[in-house]
């Protein structure tokens, strides 16, 4: 089962503040008992939303919206992927996370289930995305 554990932004990282040298090496060390139990399946961190843009799709229309934006709680600053065999395992997992902004900074993780194909219905597109998952897998784009 994959996990994306999604950590929420704060005042600190939608200004572009990046951690400090120990913060940054709690996390190597995390990401690397991570490997070594052979879950991690991808992270990363994200700039600001200074940076960013949303594309907003209503009646017909798509609208590009350039960042930053306003609710910093909603936004997202990085995030891992994971795969488990369960979520009590991706919760285990997230309680173990150093602090992401810092131990004297408030921080929230997100814990969400992937959908895997075989979660939908067998159908012609379901066949589609399985064979695009297997030339994606073997490079060939």
């Amino acid at each position: 089962m994959r996990f994306m554990m999604i950590v929420k932004a704060n005042k600190d990282s939608e200004a572009g503040k990046l951690p400090p040298d120990e913060m940054i090496a709690a996390m190597g060390k995390y990401n690397e008992e991570l490997m070594k139990a052979g879950v991690l399946v991808e992270l990363g961190g994200l700039q600001s939303s200074a940076k960013g843009a949303r594309v907003r799709f209503s009646s017909g229309k798509t609208i590009v919206i350039d960042g930053p934006f306003a609710e910093t709680r909603e936004l997202i600053a990085g995030y891992w992927v994971i795969n488990v065999k369960s979520r009590e395992e991706a919760i285990a997992w997230a309680r173990r996370v150093p602090p992401p902004h810092g131990p004297d900074q408030e921080c929230e993780l997100e814990i969400r289930q992937f959908f895997e194909l075989e979660d939908f219905v067998p159908s012609e597109a379901v066949d589609h995305h399985k064979e695009l998952g297997k030339k994606l897998a073997a490079g060939k784009q």
